[in-house]
C-alpha cells in the first residue's frame, strides 16, 4: 500500500504539502511541528491540544480517486492537518482523521508526542512521510470494511458448534 505501485484512491491521502506550492525547506522550518497537537503538562507529562485542522470537501480530483462508493465509506468530507503555518498534510478524509485504536485518534495522538517544544526538533522527512503512509493504512482498512463485515459474518454463520463440555467434579 505504501510501498510499490500504490491505487489511485492511496495516492491523494496525505501527502505533504506547503501552502505555497514550493519545496520543504529543513532549515526555513518547513518539518517543524508547532501548530500545538501536543503540549507539556505537570511533572512533564505530554497533553493532546488542539492542533490545526482545516475541513473541507473533497476536490474533484480528491473524489475520482476513490470512486463515488469510496468517498462515501472515506468522508463525507476532508481535513487538512497542519504540522504549522507553511505545512500540512492534504486531503486525510474525515473518517481516517477521526479512526480511533484503542479509544485514541490514531493520527492525533501520534502528533501530540511529537510537538517541537516537547522534542526540542522538528519532523524528519520520514517521519512526515510516517503521518501520509499512516493515514493511506487508515484509508485502506476503512475502504475494506464493509468487505471485512460480510466476511466475519460469513465465518460467524457457518462457525463449528462445538459441543458443550460435561461438568466435571473433583
Amino acid at each position: 500500500m505504501t510501498d510499490g505501485q500504490l491505487r489511485p484512491a492511496m495516492k491523494v491521502i496525505g501527502p505533504a504539502t506547503k501552502t505555497d506550492g514550493q519545496q520543504f525547506n529543513e532549515a526555513a522550518g518547513d518539518y517543524d511541528l508547532t501548530a500545538r497537537w501536543g503540549i507539556a503538562g505537570k511533572g512533564g507529562i505530554t497533553m493532546p491540544s488542539n492542533g490545526r485542522v482545516e475541513r473541507r470537501p473533497f476536490t474533484d480530483d480528491e473524489k475520482a480517486a476513490p470512486g463515488e462508493t469510496g468517498v462515501a465509506l472515506l468522508g463525507p468530507d476532508t481535513v487538512d492537518v497542519y504540522l504549522n503555518d507553511r505545512a500540512y498534510w492534504r486531503n486525510v478524509p474525515i473518517r481516517v482523521w477521526k479512526y480511533t485504536l484503542g479509544g485514541y485518534q490514531v493520527l492525533e495522538k501520534w502528533l501530540s508526542y511529537r510537538e517541537k517544544a516537547l522534542l526540542d526538533r522538528g519532523l524528519t522527512i520520514d517521519e512526515v512521510r510516517y503521518v501520509q503512509h499512516v493515514a493511506r493504512r487508515i484509508a485502506a482498512l476503512v475502504l475494506l470494511g464493509p468487505e471485512l463485515d460480510a466476511n466475519y459474518a460469513r465465518v460467524k454463520a457457518a462457525a463449528y458448534p462445538w459441543p458443550r463440555a460435561a461438568a466435571t467434579t473433583t
